[in-house]
């Protein structure tokens, strides 16, 4: 694969760091290696123990200190502070409500290789995407959500308005039916349609079995907040590239 990722010049872009990890060749009879349940019980137990302590205001943990976990997540949702767009409620981060599930016990499983990026967001707290790269095609490009974009992110046909959001877009998608819904942005087409953010990826690309190729995306902030971005993205392709014939990772 070779993927191009292009940055529209937006202000609110400068915010962010990005990580993009290429998974070329999936091996589905081989995902259980990708995220092993020793993997999900060392990261639970790191992650109740620091996000336990954040809810109650306790002494810092061994496995990480809580205020890093506080220090974190109010420098993500800075990130995703523009215009119109607040970060909080059921617009928070994805990264958010992994530790969230996390703490009352029902953390999500979709699939291995899901299940891996998920896994390395509640470890970093970065929200993170993952997509078939073959139906979001060879060009993407970030750039915040116009009004009136928005696009369906589950199997009930539950919507997200994505104006002002932080959005990765596909330029030329393989799959343009129902890829996304616009109600007032025709003029935003020229920029890619939304297809991933940092709150809920559409259901248009999202990665299910049988898929030959994806893409992991990880949002972090620029600064120190985002200092542990490449050791992110290193832990994603590591992981992954258990059940894969190669990986590649580019950070912006």
């Amino acid at each position: 694969m070779e993927i191009k990722l292009i940055f529209a010049r937006d202000t609110g872009l400068k915010k962010l760091r990005l990580a993009l990890i290429e998974l070329e060749g999936l091996h589905w009879e081989r995902a259980a290696e990708v995220a092993p349940e020793a993997l999900f019980e060392i990261i639970l137990e790191q992650a109740r123990a620091s996000g336990t302590e954040a809810r109650v205001s306790q002494p810092q943990s061994p496995a990480r200190d809580s205020r890093l976990t506080e220090s974190r997540t109010r420098a993500v949702r800075d990130m995703l502070r523009n215009g119109s767009y607040k970060p909080a409620g059921r617009a928070k981060p994805s990264s958010e409500y992994l530790l969230a599930a996390a703490l009352d016990g029902d953390f999500p499983r979709v699939n291995p290789f899901v299940d891996a990026v998920n896994l390395a967001s509640l470890k970093y707290l970065y929200p993170m995407s993952i997509f078939d790269a073959d139906k979001a095609g060879g060009a993407l490009v970030c750039r915040l959500g116009a009004a009136g974009e928005s696009y369906v992110f589950n199997s009930s046909g539950q919507v997200i308005d994505l104006e002002d959001l932080l959005c990765v877009c596909a330029k030329a998608p393989a799959v343009e039916s129902g890829i996304s819904r616009r109600a007032a942005a025709p003029e935003a087409g020229a920029g890619g349609i939304p297809i991933v953010n940092p709150v809920r990826d559409s259901m248009a690309t999202k990665l299910f079995e049988g898929a030959h190729n994806a893409i992991a995306i990880i949002y972090a902030p620029s600064g120190a907040e985002g200092a542990d971005l490449e050791q992110a993205a290193a832990d994603i392709a590591a992981w992954c590239g258990r059940a894969c014939d190669s990986t590649a990772i580019r950070l912006f």
